[in-house]
């Protein structure tokens, strides 16, 4: 499968469908403006010495599987009891990619959207990042086969690579932007982050928590979404709880319960170091308070499933309870909870009954703060390291400029084996017409006419199609199945493998 070739030309091939593809009629194009600059921002280097201002986020684009099948009807077809993934996994439906895309595929798809609504230039990224753990190649990386969108323009001086770890990459490749764009090393040029995969599982209970996505961060200064300086915890450490050591096959092995219990030890510890790093900027201003769920606006987390999330801001809202040096269990919001006021955290895992009590006590924090960010989640299943970018799309896909300008919004990520963070994104305070932030938000606007605009298929369908991907996933001279009639106007799709295991490509027309 590894082998060198002396014309490095044809080791991978594309094929360009059309010269100048046009966004398709059906997702709502975002109006022609010069957004950023189609060269690059060097000019901010040259003016002051300072690290560049509120490093961040500045565009956004994801893609998802243009096929999806209902959580109701895979009940009933996998005969489990009615609610099983509806109410207990909190999920309503599950977007999967047929044989003829991949990790590849994905990538391809959401840089190009990226660059082309943005009217951004080739040659203004500088560098880009890919967290995956959709792994196709032990050696290429997903990045090299990206290079190919920037032939045209010539721009071969792009740093960056793919990084590694289950669900986290993608955030690993976010704070490597990020520094990179605060760095020594930066020539004044744009960071493009991509986080996408393919989350299958073999037929069983895990199933139902598949799904499949990407997404694209364009990543500069004078960002609408700022990462907040030095506000980063995190935990990593040793464990099986989720793992694929079967290079042959795309399903992974998984503890269920472990996982969970590691998510959420994950997410004690990193909130106890970010509340820590918050609290100690604040006394240096003067402000002597506890940081609690109240300094967030918006609180987002890495989505395994929908119901996890609620679980983990009630983990949160425990958190705050037992650091509360005198707690009020007599009214307010910890109305009701004195009985629970001297367990340990570190025994409450398995506790169903700090569980429903503390999920109850927090239920109006998580409809402000939470749930509207699980839009895409619910509809489209797990996308493993774009996950948490999928919640930040939905919530801003919500609401308006003017409702988010100068909130805090809180950021989970986790990825088993394990890598976990926390850090928070500063939303500008410039919400007027025609600002970056204003621009961004309404950049998302269609995602409900996208999601709408998907195929629904049966569960017979989608396990035929399932099996199908399964048994030719790693064939060599081969022709992957699959319309790509069924594909949006305008996505890669995965068009031959050759019997040296080299990949082509081909653009469906817009």
């Amino acid at each position: 499968m590894f082998r060198l070739f002396s014309n490095s030309k044809h080791c991978l091939q594309m094929k360009w469908v059309l010269p100048r593809p046009h966004w398709p009629v059906n997702f709502p194009p975002m109006k022609p403006r010069n957004s950023f600059s189609t060269n690059s921002v060097y000019h901010q280097t040259q003016t002051s010495s300072l690290w560049p201002k509120d490093v961040g986020i500045l565009a956004l684009e994801i893609y998802f599987p243009s096929q999806y099948v209902e959580q109701t009807e895979l009940e009933k077809y996998d005969g489990v009891e009615p609610g099983k993934y509806t109410l207990g996994l909190g999920q309503k439906q599950m977007g999967f990619c047929a044989a003829h895309e991949d990790i590849n595929s994905l990538c391809l798809t959401v840089v190009q959207r990226l660059v082309e609504r943005s009217n951004l230039s080739w040659e203004s990224i500088g560098r880009l990042e890919v967290g995956t753990e959709t792994i196709i190649d032990k050696s290429k990386a997903v990045k090299t086969v990206l290079m190919q969108l920037f032939e045209v323009s010539g721009n071969t001086d792009v740093e960056g690579i793919d990084t590694t770890n289950a669900c986290y990459g993608g955030t690993a490749s976010l704070f490597n932007a990020a520094d990179w764009v605060e760095s020594s090393s930066w020539d004044g040029r744009y960071a493009l982050v991509v986080c996408g995969d393919i989350a299958v599982y073999a037929t069983g209970n895990a199933r139902p928590t598949g799904g499949a996505g990407a997404v694209a961060m364009l990543v500069g200064p004078d960002a609408p979404l700022a990462l907040e300086r030095g506000l980063r915890g995190t935990h990593m450490e040793h464990v099986y709880d989720f793992y694929k050591p079967d290079l042959a096959s795309e399903y992974p092995v998984v503890d269920g319960q472990l996982s969970i219990q590691c998510y959420l030890r994950a997410l004690d510890r990193c909130y106890a170091t970010y509340r820590k790093k918050i609290e100690s900027q604040w006394q240096k201003v003067g402000i002597n308070k506890p940081c609690t769920l109240e300094d967030f606006q918006f609180m987002i987390f890495h989505t395994p499933f929908c119901k996890l999330v609620q679980k983990s801001l009630a983990r949160l809202f425990l958190n705050d309870f037992l650091a509360s040096s005198n707690p009020n269990t007599e009214s307010g919001i910890y109305k009701g909870l004195k009985d629970f006021s001297n367990v340990k955290l570190e025994e409450t895992y398995t506790s169903k009954e700090v569980e429903k009590a503390f999920q109850k006590a927090s239920q109006e924090l998580f409809t402000k703060k939470t749930e509207p960010s699980l839009y895409l989640s619910a509809r489209n299943g797990n996308m493993y390291t774009p996950s948490v970018y999928g919640c930040l799309a939905s919530l801003l896909a919500q609401y308006s400029a003017q409702q988010l300008a100068g909130s805090r919004i809180g950021v989970f990520s986790y990825g088993s084996g394990l890598a976990a963070s926390m850090f928070s994104l500063k939303v500008s305070q410039n919400s007027a017409a025609g600002s970056p932030l204003e621009k961004l938000v309404s950049s998302l606007s269609d995602l409900k006419t996208r999601l709408d605009s998907r195929k629904r298929v049966s569960p017979e369908r989608f396990t035929e199609i399932m099996k199908l991907r399964e048994d030719t996933h790693h064939l060599v001279d081969h022709t992957p199945h699959g319309s790509k009639e069924d594909l949006f106007p305008g996505t890669w799709y995965l068009e031959q493998v050759d019997e040296k295991n080299r990949r082509k490509y081909a653009r469906r027309p817009v």
